[in-house]
């Protein structure tokens, strides 16, 4: 039939000619394991039909203005949600790497193997070193504004993760040890006067109750706020701790 008689046969059905047409549908991409191989497309059938326009794929939601592309920050996110939540032999690198919308080749490359990316994730000393940082005439002040600051920067807090691990007999222990270790102890060393270690640790609790506090009002007046502003409000409570 040619195309005049099938306009004159659309419009003897009461049918719009314009309707007889085919839309092209663009196939929706899946994701897959790095392990699984792409299917091949076959070259006569590829030719055969007519080209199919590709929209040009979505941003890659775990780039950020910190982790410019390489997802090492969404798959730290991931790990620590793992690592806290669940026992370490029921963690795995493709469940961290779905998570991160990652692939496992991509965290592998990025920490190795499991034991070394929990080592990571149960390491405090970078965030230790960041939030101490300051002279003790104005650390408390520095605290609040620093974690207060890294948390949205980072969209994570960088202590809180330990509250997770309490009450655990696992691998998750280790999480207790290193805050001991690597916050609270390092803050007593820098402490003067009496009773340093129990003033370091109620320091170290204000600070998990912040961070507690802004993670479940994540909507509320603490988001508007800002770092100054709530150190305004916070900073002197661990002050008064940290001057004795």
């Amino acid at each position: 039939m040619t195309s005049g008689q099938a306009t004159a046969s659309a419009r003897a059905s009461g049918s719009d000619p314009a309707s007889v047409s085919v839309a092209a549908r663009a196939s929706t991409r899946a994701s897959v394991p790095a392990s699984a191989s792409a299917p091949t497309s076959d070259p006569a059938s590829a030719s055969a039909s007519a080209p199919v326009p590709v929209s040009a794929p979505a941003p890659d939601p775990v780039r950020s203005a910190a982790d410019p592309g390489s997802g090492r920050d969404a798959i730290l996110r991931a790990a620590r949600r793992a690592f806290t939540q669940r026992p370490y032999a029921e963690v795995t690198i493709r469940g961290i790497a779905a998570d991160a919308g990652v692939s496992p080749s991509l965290v592998v490359k990025h920490f190795g193997r499991k034991e070394e990316l929990f080592n990571t994730v149960a390491d405090f000393g970078p965030a230790a070193e960041e939030l101490l940082d300051a002279p003790l005439a104005t650390l408390g002040r520095h605290l609040v504004v620093t974690l207060v600051s890294r948390r949205r920067e980072r969209q994570s807090d960088p202590l809180l993760r330990v509250v997770f691990s309490l009450g655990n007999r696992d691998e998750r222990s280790l999480l207790r040890d290193r805050f001991h270790e690597q916050v609270t102890d390092a803050l007593t060393a820098r402490l003067h006067g009496r009773e340093r270690a129990l003033r370091a640790e109620l320091i170290a609790g204000h600070l998990l109750g912040l961070g507690a506090t802004l993670s479940l009002h994540r909507d509320g007046a603490g988001a508007d706020a800002t770092p100054e502003h709530i150190a305004d409000l916070y900073a002197p409570a661990l002050q008064s701790l940290i001057d004795g």
